[in-house]
């Protein structure tokens, strides 16, 4: 079921709302338990939950402005807008990864050089509180990006789950520093930092797909195909192209249709073709329907029937 323009700005407005609230008070927290804790990894952490206000808003921005109706300056929307949105996300996503790494090594330097005070059990406490409040936003988010189909929502979503990361990292670490192994916070961090730079990656890739105009899937393109052949008005299908633009697919198919079928009739074969598509297919709009003469060549494909029995001729003669 498609979500209207107006609930999806206030599903978005919501799940900001919310995201924005509990990144402030983690990082207020985390910075007490940081510093009661006598804890640089979770000190760490608090600028890194600061931080994801920033890439919220980012979030809220791109989803707003992909679901803005078409004007003169965007005539077919501005889906792409929360690709951008989403692109910006998975950059973030990378350099806190980069970060990560570069914490994480030095760290487990400084351990190697017995450089390291170790915390106490208030930033224990507090990674498992991150944990826990991360992985539950995961899912929260997930939940609204899958009901309106929202990259963006999407990105964030696992933004949330690579902040649960880290702090699984930060409590692997904090932990060890309180039994002794003072280098294992460095090694987990690093560990952790790899799966978040495979998050970046997967969510360029699709947004890649979508910017570039590629086909939707196999699996879709045959059900589109099998929707329209199954009209008894329509004789062949000449042409059927997809493309995907932001979360939205575009479809663009040429019918044939009884030759004597005056305009009127064929326009409405096109039109039921049309509606039919819209509603049995969420993720597609700007559905556009060329109605051809069935049995009767067009004047191209005639030059193309008379060049191609030229050139078997010439072949045949030499």
């Amino acid at each position: 079921m498609k979500v209207s323009q107006e609930n999806t700005v206030h599903i978005i407005n919501k799940v900001a709302t919310v995201t924005i609230v509990v990144n402030v008070l983690l990082s207020i927290g985390k910075f007490a338990a940081g510093f009661l804790g006598n804890s640089n990894a979770m000190i760490s952490d608090g600028v890194h939950s600061a931080s994801d206000v920033l890439s919220t808003i980012i979030v809220l921005i791109g989803a707003r402005m992909a679901v803005k109706k078409a004007d003169n300056d965007h005539n077919y929307g501005h889906d792409k807008f929360e690709s951008i949105a989403s692109i910006v996300l998975a950059m973030t996503l990378f350099s806190t990864a980069l970060l990560l790494v570069y914490t994480g090594v030095k760290s487990a330097i400084n351990a190697s050089k017995g450089e390291f005070v170790p915390p106490s059990y208030v930033a224990l406490i507090a990674a498992v509180v991150s944990i826990v409040v991360k992985e539950a936003m995961y899912h929260y988010t997930m939940h609204y990006a899958k009901r309106l189909d929202s990259q963006a929502l999407k990105a964030d979503a696992w933004h949330h789950r690579s902040d649960a990361f880290s702090s699984i990292a930060g409590f692997i670490g904090i932990l060890g520093a309180i039994l002794g192994v003072y280098a294992l916070e460095g090694i987990a961090t690093v560990v952790i930092a790899a799966l978040i730079i495979k998050v970046s990656y997967d969510i360029i890739k699709v947004v890649i797909r979508q910017l570039t105009d590629h086909a939707a899937s196999d699996e879709l393109y045959g059900k589109i195909y099998k929707t329209i052949s199954e009209d008894s008005d329509v004789k062949n299908i000449d042409l059927l192209k997809t493309r995907i633009s932001g979360s939205i697919v575009y479809v663009e198919a040429e019918i044939a249709v009884d030759a004597t079928l005056n305009i009127v009739d064929a326009h409405a074969i096109a039109q039921r073709v049309h509606d039919v598509i819209e509603a049995t297919f969420e993720e597609v709009r700007h559905i556009v329907i060329h109605v051809n003469p069935y049995g009767v060549r067009s004047a191209d494909e005639e030059r193309t029937a008379d060049e191609e029995r030229a050139a078997d001729n010439e072949n045949l003669q030499n």
